[in-house]
């Protein structure tokens, strides 16, 4: 009897060749489309798992000869992703959504669906890879290093690696998107989806003031002595390093530097002032076997080629020691240590040089 998977299938490029390369494998394949968000009427972007996608996986699933089944788990996403990403950037900080969902929204529901359907395991179509090491699983990176998404994965505990497919993660997204035209699977001439799927056109900002407006005051723009400068409407509309947009008009260039939420507060000063040589990881992840300390290179963002590192425990957490400083570390945002291919441990920046 064939093993059974239950796969997500979003109606995208990547979870279609996921779930026909699972079927050539000899799997008993299930695909699950989880409902998650829907934009207003109008919107250019950021539809995530809507009606029309449902839509389209339930025709790859049909092309596959696979049962399919969508679950709505909007409410479930509000709560867990777009209330405590709007409320984190009305106080000053730069949260990492994706991360939240999937581990605390898209895989417990892959997982419980798993288990009410007696599959072995779930399968997803991020480009990332599992690796087996010093007795345990490990997220590593994808072989594409330009799709690369095992940083989302960083907070997956073992339970859930043990169970986990990525069926993508030795293949380029070129080769994907040709195999998935080759297979005929609808959704194949896809544009790439954007990284927040509840945010439309309209900016983070929107996403905030709705969700979050009673935590929203107006402000001022200082420079480093204390000199108001500017007037503006609620810090979520600033993030660590910004240039423009600062409403200072002419003059020489600055940069946020620094955000207080409580005050009310956006300072602004040099480049220099966004450089930082530690950061400290609150509540962590660490991987199974990981050793400490550990010479490392880790990631402050998604789109940072990453520094090399010394990662040490300190208290409840990790202190990072960066080689050479780091531009714009930002609290809130996620910073994950790579020891070679595979994730050695993550977790939210929530402090900056502390001591």
């Amino acid at each position: 009897m064939a093993e059974r998977v239950v796969v997500a299938m979003s109606g995208g490029v990547d979870s279609s060749v996921a779930a026909a390369r699972l079927v050539d494998q000899g799997f008993e394949v299930i695909g699950v489309t989880l409902h998650l968000w829907d934009q207003p009427p109008g919107s250019a972007r950021g539809r995530c798992c809507a009606p029309e996608d449902v839509h389209d996986a339930r025709r790859v699933a049909d092309r596959l000869g696979i049962p399919h089944y969508s679950l709505d788990r909007r409410s479930e996403f509000l709560q867990r992703v777009v209330l405590p990403f709007a409320q984190d950037y009305a106080r000053g900080r730069t949260p990492s959504p994706c991360t939240v969902c999937n581990q605390f929204v898209k895989l417990p529901v892959l997982l419980r669906m798993a288990d009410l359907m007696a599959a072995t395991k779930v399968a997803t179509g991020h480009f990332a890879r599992i690796v087996r090491q010093d007795g345990g699983c490990r997220v590593a990176r994808g072989r594409d290093r330009r799709k690369d998404q095992s940083y989302y994965l960083y907070a997956l505990g073992p339970d859930v690696l043990e169970r986990l497919e990525l069926v993508l993660g030795d293949s380029t997204k070129e080769t994907v998107r040709a195999e998935a035209v080759r297979r005929g699977l609808a959704g194949a001439g896809k544009g790439e989806s954007q990284d927040l799927c509840f945010v439309a056109d309209g900016g983070y900002h929107e996403v905030v003031e709705q969700y979050a407006g009673a935590l929203i005051r107006p402000g001022f723009v200082v420079d480093s002595s204390g000199t108001q400068l500017a007037a503006h409407m609620g810090v979520h509309r600033f993030t660590l390093g910004q240039r423009k947009g600062l409403g200072l008009g002419a003059g020489p260039p600055r940069f946020v530097t620094a955000i207080d939420a409580e005050r009310a507060e956006v300072t602004v000063g040099n480049e220099d002032a966004l450089l930082a040589s530690r950061v400290y990881i609150g509540r962590p992840t660490i991987a199974q076997g990981a050793k400490l300390p550990a010479r490392v290179v880790v990631q402050i963002r998604y789109r940072h080629d990453g520094e090399p590192a010394l990662v040490k425990r300190q208290g409840e957490g990790l202190l990072v020691e960066f080689d050479a400083p780091v531009r714009a570390a930002t609290l809130g945002q996620v910073a994950v240590a790579y020891e070679g291919e595979s994730v050695l441990a993550g977790g939210e920046i929530s402090r900056l040089d502390p001591e």
